[in-house]
């Protein structure tokens, strides 16, 4: 039995409200269970110096948690002068796994910055930062389309994230952070949704798995996946 009393497959309820920040080109607030997570896109009309003049330009993002995000306050990073490296490690998973969705020749010389700011954590925080990123981003390419920024459009599908792992010694899909604690494995799935994979993080944490037991969780992944893109459309 999971703690939430959730079906083995059964993803926490999952929001998207966009528009949250009105001078951002694009943002949404993605609420995953417990687990919300603000996401804003901003344009610059500039790439950066490793792609000038190649006429490519860039996705990135920079994430970050709220000081009472958690049951106990963290300092702010700012604070401390320097970013962990869980926070740089999640930032580039979040950039990497946008850019997948993003023909950087159409988007032209520009860079987008995703901002992924964690209001309240219960698990999943980067798969919540990378399917809102999405929105966050197709609503700032939608932006610059119709203000003809753009002739073609750079967004070439969608991008979705969420987490699997074993818990109580069965395989279980979108762990909260009952079940991430105590997980025997656990990892986050990145598909696009032409059910292609951008990237797996996936480590043993107490006990190791097997071939068969992979299979398992990418399939409950890409059922997990599924849910989100539609949660995605609903949003836009």
């Amino acid at each position: 039995m999971r703690p939430s009393g959730r079906k083995l497959d059964e993803m926490r309820p999952v929001t998207i409200e966009t528009g949250i920040q009105r001078h951002a080109e694009g943002s949404c607030l993605i609420r995953l269970g417990k687990t919300e997570v603000l996401c804003s896109a901003s344009l610059e009309e500039r790439a950066p110096p490793f792609l000038k003049n190649t006429g490519q330009g860039w996705v990135t993002a920079e994430y970050g948690m709220l000081p009472r995000a958690t049951t106990t306050r963290n300092r702010r990073e700012a604070a401390a002068g320097k970013q962990t490296g869980r926070t740089t490690e999640i930032q580039r998973l979040i950039g990497r796994s946008l850019r997948a969705c993003v023909d950087r020749q159409a988007l032209g010389e520009r860079q987008i910055t995703i901002d992924c700011d964690v209001i309240n954590a219960d698990g999943g925080t980067r798969c919540a930062a990378i399917t809102g990123g999405w929105v966050a981003l197709r609503l700032a390419a939608n932006r610059m389309l119709k203000a003809g920024l753009l002739t073609t459009d750079p967004i070439m599908g969608h991008v979705a994230a969420v987490s699997c792992g074993f818990f109580a010694g069965q395989a279980v899909l979108d762990l909260d952070y009952a079940e991430d604690s105590e997980a025997g494995a656990d990892g986050n799935f990145v598909m696009r949704d032409d059910n292609r994979l951008v990237e797996v993080q996936l480590s043993a944490e107490g006990a190791v798995f097997s071939r068969e037991q992979l299979s398992n969780l990418l399939d409950l992944a890409q059922g997990g996946i599924d849910h989100l893109i539609a949660a995605q459309r609903a949003a836009l």
